[in-house]
């Protein structure tokens, strides 16, 4: 047997009329009479191989025509240019060895309902589309972390057992810690505050979760977020690194990921448009906004899904959102000292309806006020009393913010519902697989 080289499909370029090995799955085949086009997939691409009957053994040729969809496959052919390929090339089949035959595979080269995708999730991980979504997915997380290491920031991974709440106390997920209950964390944004005290800028990333009772497109009980946090920031040096960040990541995308927005047939004109400055409004004009587009809202209310969408409307960028009541926010949010009734904060909202991308602010740096704000919030004080302490020794003022990586991942690929934005999304009616 002639010797061959074993490659990927995504360097299949490199070995142009060269003897390559490709090890992977059979994605499709069609046959016509003396000639079997098999489509080979690796995982880093798709390639047709063609199999001529007088090149090959009648046993090779004979299982080419029997395999199913999925079996694992070995191909031993010449790299041949095709310009009719979507990559340019196709493989001359000269062997195949069948690793291991697949049974009927259940999903199949047609429409299949989405109830019927989620509970095969862990075959429909090897469509294109899906193939698309997750490397999008996996480029927005290299950009952040490239951008936050090349920034001087330090990454602290918080715990995910939390003896209290962060968001609010009716949406964590309880469970039993030996002899005490413990919380699934909502966000490591507490303990970011204290490595902020150590370290100047810092950031963590990993699974948050939220027993939110929401059947949305937006939401999901366990999602990934990055949340950096610096030390001496205030509201606007806030806003204007995350202003920044978004930028860097959509472009990030917008350069690497050509092929697979291509196949997820993304308007790339609306994400080469998002550059900074973008409009900054307060939640007071936000009100207005709405009420001038006919929607009922009352100051004093945070926003929904729908107000969200309807404020995005008028923009083709990201809108930054600020200073919303101090009711609607969490106790760890600092009042502005301009006006006690509003909180430093801010929310990025997506264009095109994708809602909230980015929640933060400046964080309330006074022990007194702290105290208060606690106690207003009906929250146990012995739970935060190392949280008091970094307002206790050498309180600064801080800001952060938590960008979600799903809702990210869904604007970008201008998906519909976020649960395909994760490998394995789990949501109020989904624990499987």
């Amino acid at each position: 047997m002639p010797e061959y080289r074993q490659v990927y499909i995504s360097e299949i370029k490199n070995y142009e009329a060269q003897r390559v090995c490709l090890k992977g799955w059979l994605y499709n085949k069609r046959s016509s009479g003396k000639l079997h086009f098999l489509q080979l997939r690796d995982g880093t691409g798709i390639i047709q191989a063609v199999m001529f009957k007088g090149d090959v053994s009648e046993e090779v040729f004979a299982t080419a025509d029997r395999i199913a969809q999925e079996s694992s496959i070995e191909v031993y052919g010449i790299v041949k240019q095709d310009k009719r390929s979507p990559i340019g090339f196709e493989i001359g089949v000269e062997n195949l060895k069948l690793v291991s035959e697949a049974e009927e595979y259940p999903i199949t080269h047609k429409e299949h309902g989405v109830a019927f995708l989620l509970e095969n999730r862990h075959l429909w991980l090897r469509s294109p589309r899906q193939h698309a979504i997750l490397k999008i997915r996996h480029q927005i997380i290299k950009s952040i972390r490239d951008y936050l290491n090349n920034r001087g920031f330090l990454l602290i991974d918080s715990p995910i057992f939390t003896p209290a709440a962060c968001e609010g106390t009716t949406t964590l997920f309880e469970t039993g810690y030996f002899d005490e209950k413990a919380y699934l964390t909502q966000s490591g944004q507490l303990y970011n505050e204290a490595a902020a005290m150590a370290f100047g800028k810092v950031y963590c990333f990993g699974p948050t979760f939220r027993a939110e009772k929401s059947k949305t497109r937006r939401h999901l009980t366990e999602f990934w977020m990055v949340e950096p946090e610096m030390a001496y920031y205030d509201l606007n040096m806030n806003m204007d690194l995350a202003e920044d960040f978004v930028e860097n990541i959509v472009q990030s995308v917008v350069q690497n990921n050509t092929r697979e927005l291509e196949i997820l047939e993304r308007d790339v004109s609306k994400l080469e448009n998002i550059k900074k400055p973008f409009p900054r409004i307060t939640y007071t004009e936000a009100v207005e906004l709405l009420k001038s587009k006919g929607k009922e809202v009352q100051w004093g209310e945070d926003f929904g899904g729908d107000e969200e969408t309807v404020i995005s409307e008028s923009f083709d960028k990201p809108v930054m959102i600020h200073r919303y009541p101090a009711g609607c926010k969490a106790f760890y949010m600092k009042e502005d000292p301009k006006n006690p009734e509003l909180a430093l904060c801010v929310d990025v909202i997506g264009p095109e309806g994708y809602g909230e991308i980015i929640g933060g602010g400046q964080r309330e740096d006074d022990l007194d006020v702290l105290l208060k704000k606690i106690k207003e919030h009906n929250l146990p004080q012995e739970a935060f009393e190392w949280y008091l302490d970094l307002r206790r020794y050498g309180s600064v003022p801080h800001s952060g913010f938590g960008l979600g990586i799903e809702r990210t991942v869904g604007w970008l690929c201008g998906l519909h519902h976020v649960r395909e934005t994760i490998p394995f999304p789990r949501m109020m009616e989904r624990l499987r697989p």
